[in-house]
């Protein structure tokens, strides 16, 4: 089905879509109920926990004892009763000897206020408990007011050392945004009530927050997830209804797509250099631009919507054609390859060609040269790939045909007649004659020479191939071998379906390189280059193959993909390791360009230097120069890096991998100043708080781990770890003032964390019916 669709196939590929579709469906709807179990089950384990927590003795929270959280209106204070019935988690604490002026938790500050009837924890730290008979299941903890100090650190005020307090297992309530929806109905019909209700003057303790009324309710992938609003804005009618009026605009793109494509570096008449990477096409002017040193400028054709895959550049040098693979879009509809003809001046599309006409993508194409580029010939990457050719003017298809089963890797017009056209790739060299028709669509017909071999060995791959101007064709093949197909008159006895009156056969070998040629370049001064990929080396060849001169690209940089020639004897070159090169065979070659060669996932920006770090599948880790549009160093991790995040200080990076292990980097260095494991799956996110004495730890085993870290970022000691989430962590982030943490999870849930005590370390989730006075930011 994958193949081009014959007759009758029409109802089945739709049949195919509609099950597709379904199975969509479904895998939602599985989502949907592992959420629902998980729910059920914190629901079940309700009554253990609440019936220890009575026969402890430990007293509930009454109305009374909240006192309004900073960030309130100081007419009201919040009213953290919730009218469903909460789920109890744990919250393991861990004591840990840790580096010296460290303490196992974040200490008390001074003028935290305390409860009178409150009880003394064992670490010295007074619980926010207050007096009173235990509450019913829907009753939170309240949240003390902490006034923070101006102090840079937190100083424990416990007179026990860190060595001396135990091993702690507290057990707090927990709530989802999930649950929260049994407790509060829908927007639209609370919208009559008052938001704030303070019978009471400043500062009494009597003073009700009523939460109802300051949410808002969003679907993901059909689950209902309530989201609340802060506390500083009093109705829906205060949030703004329209997108901020700031605009982004693309400044710069980092990589070049090298190591899966070709057909992908050509130089324009304007002397910029055309290449792509994703879905933008980049023009990039080498040097003296406004990039910095080594840097350039770029501009960037945005017109595509998936990833681009060719290019061809039209014989007057402005025009070009890049052809995009099928994907979707963010809606999940499909998206159909497809060919844009753009000004490379005024970065303008003028023409789209094959809309619904090609299969899974555009492998390559080509514009005819003899008659002023006024034709384009495509290759798509369907079973068959089918060759088609295009009126570029009128957008409209002469002729299409089935060229072969095995992949086409290069098509390219003859620049002495447009009725001649060449494909090569898997074990094949095609050469095609093309009859216009008349120029009406559809009328031409195209036929089919295939080049015969003969004493020579057959290649497994032909790559390239590139036209001499005495109408000779040469080709790099998987052998390291150029041949030189000849021009000789067909004899009219031999058997083919080509029946042209001249064909191509082989008239010389010349072994050019160790392994495969993946880039042939035919120079203005009528010399040929060459690039090979296990040998890395880049020959220049005189008539009868003569080797001239060559020049060997450093082995971090890859394999020659892709050649053009620049201004003079300059030369760009594209790497397998998406690196674009710039130099000449006499001095050598230097990056302009360089990226990643797998997926990016993590990714942080330096707090004070115009700096960014990066880390992806490739186990490499980048430090990137956002002024001079550069690669400051790189390392190899061994390892998959997945999110990374700067100290506040700068000092230190840490880095987070698929194997649950986590890494301390000096910035200066790169040295690793810390390497700790926490559990055996793949780490998500890592976040210092906004004071960088605390590191929170996302990870796929549903957990979050806290450690409290040095002033200078190189020392930690284990904290704690938060265990709310029955999915694995997604995303986390801290509140400005560092006494609150937001997570996500993989099935949509939210939940946050509150640094409840600062003298005992203890940690509390909260639901987020509790954070609605706003003490987090959004």
């Amino acid at each position: 089905m994958d193949g081009a669709a014959g007759p009758g196939e029409g109802p089945a590929h739709e049949t195919l879509q509609t099950l597709s579709q379904r199975l969509r469906v479904q895998e939602e709807e599985m989502e949907l109920v592992k959420a629902a179990l998980a729910e059920a089950l914190r629901l079940l384990r309700l009554h253990g926990p609440s019936t220890s927590l009575q026969s402890s003795g430990t007293p509930a929270p009454t109305r009374d004892s909240i006192t309004a959280p900073p960030g309130l209106p100081p007419t009201c204070s919040p009213s953290l009763v919730s009218r469903g019935t909460q789920t109890e988690e744990k919250l393991e604490m861990e004591s840990s000897s840790g580096p010296p002026g460290l303490s196992n938790g974040p200490p008390a500050l001074p003028g935290a206020s305390e409860e009178p009837s409150g009880t003394q924890s064992e670490g010295g730290c007074s619980s926010s408990s207050g007096a009173g008979s235990p509450g019913p299941p829907g009753v939170l903890r309240p949240v003390q007011p902490l006034q923070r100090s101006d102090t840079p650190r937190r100083n424990s005020s416990s007179s026990s050392s860190p060595s001396e307090r135990p091993r702690q297992k507290l057990s707090r309530k927990a709530a989802s945004s999930a649950n929260l929806l049994l407790r509060s109905g829908s927007t639209e019909s609370r919208g009559s009530k008052d938001p704030l209700s303070s019978p009471g003057g400043p500062g009494s303790r009597r003073s009700n927050y009523n939460l109802e009324g300051i949410s808002v309710k969003m679907f993901l992938r059909g689950r209902p997830i309530t989201m609340y609003i802060p506390s500083g804005i009093r109705s829906l009618e205060e949030l703004p209804s329209g997108p901020p009026p700031e605009t982004l605009s693309l400044d710069w793109v980092y990589g070049y797509r090298g190591r899966d494509s070709r057909s992908n570096l050509f130089v324009l008449r304007s002397g910029e250099v055309v290449y792509f990477i994703a879905c933008v096409v980049v023009l990039y002017r080498p040097g003296g631009g406004p990039g910095g040193p080594g840097g350039g400028g770029q501009r960037h054709y945005r017109g595509h919507t998936d990833c681009v895959r060719c290019l061809a550049v039209h014989p007057d040098g402005v025009r070009v054609a890049s052809g995009q693979t099928a994907g979707v879009d963010k809606d999940g509809k499909p998206l159909q390859p497809v060919v844009h003809i753009w000004d490379s001046e005024t970065l303008l599309k003028l023409q789209e060609i094959g809309l619904g006409a090609f299969e899974r993508g555009v492998g390559a194409l080509a514009f005819s040269a003899v008659d002023q580029g006024a034709f384009l010939c495509v290759v798509d990457d369907s079973n068959e790939h089918m060759l088609s050719v295009w009126d570029c003017s009128r957008g409209v298809k002469l002729a299409e045909i089935k060229s072969t089963n095995d992949s086409v890797l290069a098509v390219g017009f003859s620049p002495r007649d447009s009725s001649c056209i060449v494909t090569s790739g898997k074990s094949h060299v095609h050469f095609w004659n093309w009859s216009g028709g008349a120029g009406v669509p559809g009328n031409g017909t195209l036929t089919r020479k295939q080049g015969v071999f003969g004493k020579y060995k057959k290649p497994k791959f032909i790559p390239c191939f590139v036209f001499l101007p005495d109408g000779d064709i040469l080709t790099g093949d998987s052998e390291g071998n150029i041949l030189t197909w000849g021009r000789s008159v067909s004899d009219s006895k031999t058997p083919g379906r080509g029946g042209t009156k001249e064909t191509y056969t082989i008239v010389a070998q010349a072994h050019a390189h160790e392994g495969s040629i993946f880039a042939l370049c035919l120079r203005r001064d009528g010399t040929v280059l060459s690039g090979g990929g296990r040998d890395r080396r880049l020959v220049q060849w005189g008539p009868g193959l003569v080797a001239l001169q060559e020049a060997e690209i450093p082995e971090h940089f890859g394999a020659v993909r892709a050649i053009a020639e620049g201004l003079g004897s300059e030369l760009l070159v594209g790497t397998t390791k998406n690196a674009l090169l710039r130099g000449d065979l006499a001095q050598g070659f230097s990056p302009v360009i360089q990226g990643h060669t797998d997926e990016l996932w993590g990714l942080c920006t330096h707090p004070s230097q115009n700096r960014f770090l990066t880390c992806g599948h490739d186990r490499q880790l980048c430090l990137w120069d956002g002024e001079g549009h550069a690669l400051a160093w790189s390392m190899d991790l061994k390892e998959t890096g997945l999110c990374a995040d700067f100290h506040p200080s700068g000092a230190v990076v840490v880095v987070g991998l698929n194997t649950g292990r986590w890494l301390v980097l000096d910035t200066e260095t790169r040295e690793i100043v810390s390497d700790v494991t926490d559990g055996n799956e793949q780490l998500s996110v890592v976040r210092y708080s906004p004071d960088g004495l605390y590191l929170a730890i996302g990870s796929h085993d549903n957990m979050i781990y806290i450690y409290s870290v040095s002033s200078c970022g190189t020392k930690s000691s284990r904290f704690g770890r938060c265990m709310g989430h029955s999915s694995f962590i997604t995303h986390l982030d801290w509140s400005k003032d560092g006494n609150f943490i937001m997570s996500n999870s993989g099935d949509y849930e939210i939940l946050y964390c509150e640094w409840q005590g600062l003298s005992g370390g203890s940690l509390e989730i909260l639901s987020t019916a509790a954070l609605g006075c706003g003490k987090c930011p959004g």
